[in-house]
């Protein structure tokens, strides 16, 4: 509870006022039945010639019971208002606290865990938590409030006929024993269940496009409903228990009941018990095996939240192995934008003998722009993805300025590089909203201004609402073609220092990607520039091109001279423009 003690305090009045406006309810709850008892024991009275009410009596005893009713209804509905009040804060900023962690993962981070699993952490296991914070703020003093005073109020009506209660009360602890340690497992199983089903279901919905393209409807289906499946035996087998827990208490309670009333009729012949007291007795019975069912859905509620309150420590607990609390020049900024690479090596799994990067070592003056090309798979984008340390290398250093970037601040860091990444993302929202991620402050004279120079400017105003188009969710309504110069545009925005274009003109044609290039030497001649590209038409204009093999460079120069020196930048060279020859 340590750990969570941050999220009650901002709301303590509302954690304190709750249970204690509940236990208002839970004394109304233990007096009626005893009051109810008095009406009928004097208030109505039972003589030769018939039964005679006693007017007083039954109006007295009714007065305080309307009374405690009316007090009742204040408690009870006074405390849903801060039960609901603190768990719903309570849970705000627990999803708060863990959505800010899992913005400073690193990619490393986010694959370990995965996106559909990271979804379900901060959705619905944090509302299983609220729901267990809810239900005992307002039961876990009014389950054992009502059974201590139901179990008081039995013995003091009739402490012989009260010993029926202490038989079956060890019957139904076991049961509630045997349900905690049987549903602990089997919800931490659900939990894991909804995470495929979240990851499924994201992954199809994401990807329809491809799926229709190729016609893989069916197959999409299948796999959803086996993961639908899966965790509808999972909620099954989790959800048995309760089945199974329910008829059984309420067997007990029935039985006890049946007990009571049988030998309590018995007391009633004889005279020793009057009749009010056994109507009072009985509601006892109920409120005592009422408060026992509480307490079952108490145990029922907090082995699926145990469960999920371990998955978010998870989460609020992972250090992000990329940080800049170790960093030796917090305040330093990016002034030029010099990079520099020196004996760099990188593995995805630690333990893996063969590196993705293997002692990469080459520098980037200020301005320059940079060509990086080499086969697919090679380690482009896992290099450039060290400027702005979305990765870290496992070996050698990165330097940027001078200045090693883990001395850097994130933020400082970060701030001076813009990186379109393979991936082009656009947000919900217009043109204008998408862009202004570059710079929120930016006029709109800047933002028409980096559209032209990504040649975006002239598609933006053929639509009708212009830069006020909504985009839908990912840019749904542009092309391929267009969302890349969207991106572009928008790292523009970002005045960088150092530029990143990760293959991010692939579905631009090349006469437009040409106007692009050139664009950015007019425009932004002191920001460093890195180009990684396919087609070798992409890098050939560049100052300086990287040829990148099997995780290593194997060329270094211009053009000119990786054509006399470098013999995988020949065969791209060659089997690109033969290509375009022969078409």
């Amino acid at each position: 509870m340590k750990r969570y003690m941050k999220y009650i305090k901002p709301y303590k009045t509302a954690f304190i006022l709750c249970p204690l406006l509940m236990m208002v309810e839970v004394l109304g709850e233990v007096v009626l039945p005893s009051l109810m008892a008095n009406i009928i024991n004097k208030g109505v009275i039972v003589e030769a010639g018939g039964v005679v009410g006693n007017i007083p009596e039954i109006m007295k005893y009714g007065g305080i019971m309307i009374v405690f009713i009316l007090l009742m209804a204040a408690g009870g509905i006074g405390g849903a208002y801060f039960g609901a009040k603190a768990s719903i804060n309570f849970a705000a900023d627990l999803r708060k606290d863990a959505f800010d962690n899992v913005q400073k993962f690193s990619f490393a981070d986010i694959d370990r865990f995965s996106t559909g699993s990271l979804v379900t952490r901060l959705t619905n296991d944090i509302t299983q938590v609220q729901n267990l914070v809810n239900m005992m703020l307002r039961m876990l003093l009014r389950a054992p409030g009502m059974l201590i005073g139901a179990v008081i109020m039995a013995f003091w009506k009739n402490a012989q006929l009260a010993l029926v209660i202490l038989v079956i009360i060890p019957f139904l602890i076991v049961i509630i024993v045997a349900v905690v340690r049987t549903a602990f497992p089997r919800f931490q199983i659900l939990q894991e269940k909804i995470d495929r089903l979240n990851a499924t279901v994201r992954e199809a919905v994401t990807n329809v496009r491809v799926i229709k393209s190729f016609v893989r409807g069916d197959y999409e289906q299948q796999k959803f409903e086996e993961a639908n499946g899966d965790l509808k035996e999972s909620s099954l087998r989790a959800f048995r228990v309760m089945i199974t827990t329910m008829p059984l208490m309420g067997l007990a309670m029935n039985v006890t009941t049946l007990a009571v009333v049988w030998f309590g009729g018995k007391q009633i012949i004889v005279g020793d018990m009057a009749v009010g007291d056994l109507t009072a007795f009985t509601t006892y019975v109920v409120q005592i095996l009422i408060a026992l069912m509480m307490s079952s859905f108490i145990v029922l509620q907090s082995s699926r939240a145990i469960a999920s309150a371990k998955r978010i420590n998870e989460i609020i607990d992972c250090k992000p192995d990329i940080t800049d609390d170790e960093a030796a020049s917090p305040d330093a900024v990016v002034t030029k934008g010099e990079i520099e690479f020196k004996d760099v090596s990188f593995r995805y799994y630690k333990n893996s003998e063969d590196p993705v990067l293997d002692k990469i070592s080459f520098k980037i003056n200020a301005g320059e722009t940079v060509g990086i090309i080499g086969s697919t798979g090679s380690g482009k984008t896992t290099l450039v993805s060290m400027i702005p340390r979305l990765y870290d290398p496992d070996e050698g250093s990165v330097l940027v300025d001078g200045i090693d970037v883990k001395d850097y601040s994130l933020y400082n860091l970060r701030e001076a590089v813009s990186m379109v990444l393979q991936k082009n993302v656009l947000f919900s929202g217009s043109i204008m909203e998408n862009l202004k991620w570059g710079d929120e402050d930016a006029s709109e004279e800047e933002i028409k201004e980096v559209a032209a120079m990504a040649q975006a400017d002239g598609f933006i105003s053929s639509f009708p609402e212009g830069y006020e188009m909504d985009l839908g969710q990912g840019g749904v309504n542009v092309s391929g073609g267009q969302k890349q110069r969207l991106c572009i545009a928008r790292a523009l925005l970002k005045k960088p220092k150092i530029l990143i274009l990760d293959d991010s003109t692939s579905a631009v044609d090349t006469a437009t990607e040409a106007l692009i290039r050139k664009n950015f030497k007019e425009f932004c001649p002191e920001t460093t520039k890195i180009i990684i590209a396919q087609r070798i038409s992409s890098v050939m204009e560049a100052d300086k091109i990287v040829v990148i093999d099997d995780g290593a460079v194997v060329g270094l120069g211009n053009h000119t001279e990786l054509m006399e020196n470098c013999e995988a930048y020949r065969e791209i060279y060659y089997s690109q423009m033969d290509k375009e020859v022969t078409a």
